[in-house]
């Protein structure tokens, strides 16, 4: 198995080493930085003897060294600054997201895709029209992230350990995500159950706004640490074919009544990448956003030339 990640930065060279480490495979790092790719793998080659861990890691910016990957992760592209959303990103990543797209139509024809880049949703879109490949070899990882958040701040809430918390978390990985307090349940009982509306509204809001808030307090650069366990985990379901449901970003054809837009729902991730879109039963209020939000992607993925 070869797992290649391209973009070099905290996102993408954590992961690196967290895929690496996992001994899922041979794991390329690649970014077009001469130096930076290679010089961080070289630091995480130095730990193999101290972890006793003989994982295959190799850093590059050849992109040739891609080739015959069969799963490829972006990360690469412009990180969000203080008071960015991640739809400010979308031209100049879309840019960043073409030439990788090419490259991987001529070098890894048959990899699955794993899209990090914001704005997530529609880069996920973009990549699929860019290489033409089979829509369920292409997902977006956002609302695994989401879930894993919604999860950690409702542990917090109630004092229960996160283990004993189902999060479920559709829509898209910006202001259109929903974290949806009437299906989470936490030791087999729903969270609207156990928590005030005015709280569970209150879990809900805080989810939203988590990814910016880390943005502020870091004042340069965004989340890593949670991203990069997020990708890892979707790597680790495709490498070893064992299926999971997991929330990402999909290419809707007729589900939900939605056509021709990615957006998060659960899915059954596995060998093949997205194996099955799981439909999520949303009461009219909760379709109506889940909808509305559809039609943004929509007409953003309209206007923006690919």
């Amino acid at each position: 198995m070869k797992i290649s990640i391209i973009g070099a930065g905290n996102v993408g060279a954590t992961t690196a080493l967290r895929i690496a480490q996992s001994n899922l495979g041979k794991v390329v790092l690649y970014d077009i930085v001469k130096g930076l790719a290679q010089g961080k793998c070289f630091d995480m080659d130095d730990a193999r003897a101290i972890l006793k861990n003989d994982y295959d890691l190799t850093g590059t910016d050849d992109i040739h060294q891609l080739r015959n990957s069969d799963i490829v992760v972006i990360t690469a592209g412009l990180a969000r600054k203080p008071g960015m959303t991640r739809e400010d990103l979308l031209s100049k990543n879309t840019q960043i997201l073409k030439g990788i797209c090419q490259n991987l139509k001529n070098l890894c024809p048959e990899a699955i895709i794993i899209i990090v880049t914001n704005p997530l949703d529609l880069m996920t879109y973009a990549a699929i029209k860019l290489t033409g490949f089979d829509p369920k070899r292409v997902l977006g990882m956002g609302i695994t992230l989401d879930a894993s958040r919604f999860a950690n701040l409702i542990s917090k809430e109630l004092g229960v350990p996160v283990t004993d918390i189902e999060a479920v978390v559709i829509g898209t990985h910006g202001e259109g995500m929903m974290p949806l307090a009437s299906q989470t349940k936490v030791k087999g009982k729903l969270l609207t159950d156990l928590v005030h509306p005015d709280k569970a509204l209150d879990l809900v809001k805080r989810t939203g706004l988590r990814g910016a808030e880390i943005v502020g307090l870091l004042g340069s650069g965004s989340a890593y640490y949670a991203p990069s366990a997020a990708i890892a985990g979707l790597v680790e379901a495709i490498a070893s074919g064992k299926t999971v449901v997991r929330g990402v970003s999909a290419y809707l054809n007729g589900e939900y009544g939605i056509k021709d837009v990615c957006i998060g729902t659960l899915c059954e991730i596995g060998k093949n990448g997205i194996e099955k879109i799981l439909e999520v039963k949303l009461n009219s209020e909760e379709k109506a956003a889940f909808l509305k939000s559809a039609e943004s992607l929509k007409t953003q993925n309209k206007n923006n030339p690919l």
